[in-house]
């Protein structure tokens, strides 16, 4: 696929409010800090699309950007170690699963994952609940330019046998990453694919 065009559409405080449009939507979400923006930039080709930030948790509403005039990219806000209250941080939550639990529109998540780390208690629980719901996701790596190709291997596989404690079958993976481009035609190939079987 070729991004020719990438527009910021609306954001919304929740999903009542987001836009009135059947187009198929692409949902982005993370811990914070995964390098959500940076990612969403490299994706469309344009570096001001989202507003990358070096403090956690900046995204607050459900930002929807219009792809090519066929398809929405969802920027959700981050779960995790953003400094906020506990009623700013249920709030959030709220947002973000009412979004995903209610969304007709929504075919995707991509869920988020820094490649460098550990598979973490906060991802595996949040890609357990995306399953128990029932909702199509799949697994994006980032910041794999950080790593070398065989460690970044290691660290799939690692997440693929702690996937397999639990799950009879396993989701789409991409590594990826927003500095050297990594995964960007295999990603938008994907989301092309979805796109090409839906409307059929």
């Amino acid at each position: 696929m070729e991004i020719k065009q990438a527009e910021f559409s609306l954001s919304s405080p929740m999903v009542g409010m987001c836009p009135k449009d059947t187009k198929p939507e692409y949902a982005f979400i993370g811990r914070s800090n995964v390098g959500k923006s940076s990612l969403i930039n490299m994706l469309t080709n344009n570096k001001r699309l989202a507003k990358t930030s070096s403090t956690p948790g900046k995204t607050l509403l459900i930002n929807h950007f219009i792809i090519n005039k066929e398809w929405y990219l969802v920027d959700l806000p981050g779960y995790g170690f953003a400094k906020r209250s506990k009623k700013e941080v249920d709030k959030l939550d709220q947002m973000i699963r009412g979004y995903i639990l209610q969304r007709e529109q929504l075919v995707n998540v991509f869920v988020l994952v820094d490649i460098r780390l550990e598979p973490q208690k906060i991802d595996l629980e949040f890609i357990e609940w995306l399953g128990l719901s029932g909702i199509p996701f799949s697994i994006l790596f980032t910041k794999a330019d950080k790593l070398t190709a065989n460690k970044a291997n290691q660290a799939v596989e690692t997440y693929r046998q702690k996937l397999m404690e639990t799950w009879e079958e396993l989701p789409p993976m991409f590594v990826t990453s927003a500095e050297k481009k990594t995964g960007r035609s295999e990603v938008l190939d994907y989301i092309e694919k979805i796109n090409l079987e839906l409307s059929k």
